[in-house]
């Protein structure tokens, strides 16, 4: 077995037995699956704690007389010849849960009323009385215009411009750019944090065996790039480790938990509430386009070539900044002066994300191109990219030059490792460093 390969094996099984290791991969999954199904047992809840309310409508100037329609949580109830300071009497006894106050005016249509209660207003319930009463409004607007209401709904089109990729290998493609954003996004800003999770996983690694003298007798029997790109490579699968586990472990939990915890709310004898409403919406004409195009969206996009992407940008992404935060390790005595270092080295990564909105505009932009192609940006900005589509030659091109960097960042953060990793209680000048790259 070589040295290279006893230093992977070394790397990995001292990481994957550690406690501290177990705690993280099992407890990350239940805190992941806790905020997935967190939304849906909080709106459940509440909605088993909202009982129905009783708006009492005290409409001085007659126009929204019975047409503010109820909700299933609220019922209007239309009052006359009522005072409105009596009304708010019968909201602190309980006998109405809201007064709904619409004051006459003299000229005009009213556009203004006050809603009393004495507990917090629901945003829902008072958005509804505002959408309600705009719409009665503008129709009482148009009858005195003189303008058929009837009409002007008529009259309203929804416009809806397709975007077709025209590629002279693949032909005709139509793109969905909302959903592509989202992908890449989502995707970049999980390199993101992967990248730095995990590279300072070796620069805490380093600095550690620095700190316990391991590193001396080590140092004696192994090339320094050996245990360099071992190191590396070590931690590498420990993370791709973890995150694989913490994939398969949070989905798993999920759909035990959210099948046992929600599984009564959202079952029915005859089936699931869910797929009786797809079955409503597929009956419609409407419905049916609806399927149809999310069909489309999800055939529009070339997940091989995503998921691919992004295993090699993620993978080497991380080889090369670990490979950064290593020299850095090499280089201090404790994470403390390894702070300064490590905000310097993640600067590329975080121009990448503050340009992300300008490459989703116009991902075949300069900015994007170059971005793409910068190694040290590649991770982020290629995968925000790659899902609106990219020429082939330019992801080999990124990649070529991804791992090349990834290899000669490798080098000579060996050649500083092999010197400072022996250096204790100094904190070496820009001017020393150099002169270790050429020992």
């Amino acid at each position: 077995m070589s040295n290279l390969s006893i230093i992977i094996k070394r790397e990995y099984l001292t990481r994957v037995k550690k406690r501290s290791f177990l705690i993280l991969t099992f407890l990350g999954p239940l805190f992941f699956a806790a905020l997935m199904i967190a939304p849906s047992l909080l709106m459940i809840e509440s909605e088993k704690m909202e009982s129905k309310k009783n708006i009492a409508v005290l409409d001085e100037s007659g126009i929204f007389d019975g047409k503010i329609e109820n909700t299933d949580a609220n019922t209007f109830l239309y009052l006359y010849n009522e005072n409105v300071d009596s009304l708010k009497n019968l909201v602190f006894e309980g006998i109405y849960d809201a007064v709904l106050y619409i004051p006459a005016t003299e000229f005009n249509i009213p556009v203004n009323a006050k809603l009393y209660s004495n507990k917090q207003i629901p945003m829902t319930l008072s958005s509804h009385i505002e959408r309600e009463m705009k719409q009665v409004v503008e129709h009482q607007k148009l009858l005195a215009s003189g303008i058929d209401p009837a009409l002007v709904k008529a009259s309203q089109t929804s416009i809806n411009v397709a975007t077709i990729r025209m590629d002279e290998e693949n032909g005709e493609k139509t793109s969905y750019a909302e959903l592509e954003y989202i992908i890449g996004f989502v995707l970049a800003i999980i390199i993101y944090f992967a990248v730095f999770l995990f590279s300072n996983q070796v620069l805490r690694g380093v600095i550690e065996e620095k700190t316990n003298r391991i590193i001396e007798v080590i140092i004696s029997s192994v090339k320094p790039f050996e245990l360099m790109m071992g190191k590396i490579v070590g931690i590498a699968l420990v993370g791709l480790t973890q995150f694989l586990l913490w994939i398969i472990l949070t989905l798993g939990i999920y759909l035990v938990s959210s099948t046992l915890i929600l599984g009564p709310e959202i079952m029915s004898p005859s089936g699931t509430v869910m797929t009786e409403q797809i079955s409503q919406i597929t009956e419609t004409t409407q419905g049916q386009d609806i399927m149809l195009e999310a069909v489309n969206m999800v055939q529009s996009i070339n997940f091989s070539a995503i998921l691919w992407s992004f295993l090699f940008y993620f993978v080497f992404g991380y080889l090369l900044y670990a490979a950064m935060f290593a020299a850095i390790g090499g280089m201090v005595d404790n994470e403390t002066d390894s702070n300064q270092f490590s905000t310097v080295v993640s600067i590329p990564l975080i121009i990448a994300l503050v340009c992300a909105t300008a490459m989703i505009n116009n991902p075949d932009s300069s900015l994007g191109i170059w971005l793409s192609m910068i190694p040290f940006t590649s991770p982020i900005s290629m995968m925000i990219r790659i899902p609106f589509g990219v020429p082939y030659w330019q992801v080999i091109v990124s990649l070529l030059i991804l791992i090349i960097t990834f290899i000669i960042i490798t080098w000579i953060a060996s050649k500083i490792y092999r010197t400072g990793i022996l250096m204790y209680g100094k904190k070496p000048s820009l001017k020393e460093i150099w002169k270790w790259m050429k020992y």
